[in-house]
């Protein structure tokens, strides 16, 4: 008899989120598998779980994947978690659950926590549908070409890059599409805020802590268009020179639209330049 493998979601940020059926799960398997074992050790012991851990990352996901797969055949159960949501949704997991089904074993997921819906039910849309996205691409401009502009679509972001990516979304989208900003969900901090496209890059700096913490992004429905353009460089330098230095508005061009740095800073000097001689 092969084992079970678990897929279980845990809190995204507050511990109560967790599930009496999650907690049945973590309890009872042989083998608890997470990307940190320091933060799931964390839940597991505020919840009185003693449980055995072993890591199960982006780095190590096929190695540490094999050795759990060894687990399983023996007959071990497995609970495969993330550090907060659903495991394999932007988070390793999917190639040891892959590799369970191709072997028979039987695969339960326990439903719970998940920042994309969690996101989604706030933010107030009406549609039917939507486009998960997950993280960009650090240079985002192709991949925002291909998207739809009729579909709602939702991103995850890191504090560091939140910035640039809205710039990016703005450039693409324009100014009129209505943005949710979701931070830190169910946590201390959180803070769910909707505005139009144009209005993001104020709001995230018009305080330290708004570019904290885990980010996700919700973006309004649009209208269809055919042959949705690339991002222009030069258009999208000229929309982060309203707001921002020369060289700060080239490096974030360059990181949406891939052109080069350098090429885009002379422009933004030239540009300014240019702008101060008319006034």
């Amino acid at each position: 008899m092969t084992g079970t493998l678990y897929i279980v979601a845990t809190p995204i940020g507050n511990l109560a989120d967790a599930s009496p059926r999650a907690l049945e799960a973590l309890r009872g398997a042989d083998l608890v598998a997470c990307e940190d074992t320091r933060t799931t050790r964390g839940l597991l012991a505020a919840h009185g779980i003693a449980a055995k851990t072993t890591a199960l990352h982006a780095h190590n996901e096929r190695a540490a994947g094999d050795k759990l797969l060894q687990a399983l055949r023996e007959g071990r159960n497995v609970a495969l978690v993330s550090d907060a949501g659903t495991p394999a949704v932007s988070d390793p997991g999917a190639l040891l659950v892959e590799a369970a089904h191709r072997e028979g074993i039987c695969v339960v997921p326990i439903p719970g926590a998940n920042a994309a819906i969690t996101a989604w039910s706030a933010a107030g849309f009406a549609a039917d549908r939507f486009l998960y996205v997950g993280f960009l691409p650090a240079k985002p401009a192709k991949a925002l070409a291909a998207l739809e502009d009729a579909l709602p679509l939702i991103f995850y972001e890191a504090p560091h890059r939140v910035a640039a990516t809205v710039a990016a979304l703005l450039a693409r989208f324009g100014p009129e599409r209505e943005l949710v900003i979701a931070r830190e969900l169910t946590k201390k901090f959180e803070e769910i805020a909707r505005m139009k496209l144009a209005d993001a890059p104020a709001w995230l700096e018009a305080g330290p802590h708004r570019q904290q913490g885990e980010f996700v992004l919700v973006l309004g429905p649009g209208e269809a268009k055919e042959g949705a353009p690339a991002l222009e460089p030069g258009k999208v330098l000229g929309i982060l020179l309203e707001s921002l230095p020369a060289s700060e508005a080239a490096k974030l061009a360059a990181r949406i639209t891939g052109a080069p740095r350098n090429a885009l800073y002379k422009e933004a000097l030239a540009r300014s330049a240019s702008g101060a001689k008319e006034k």
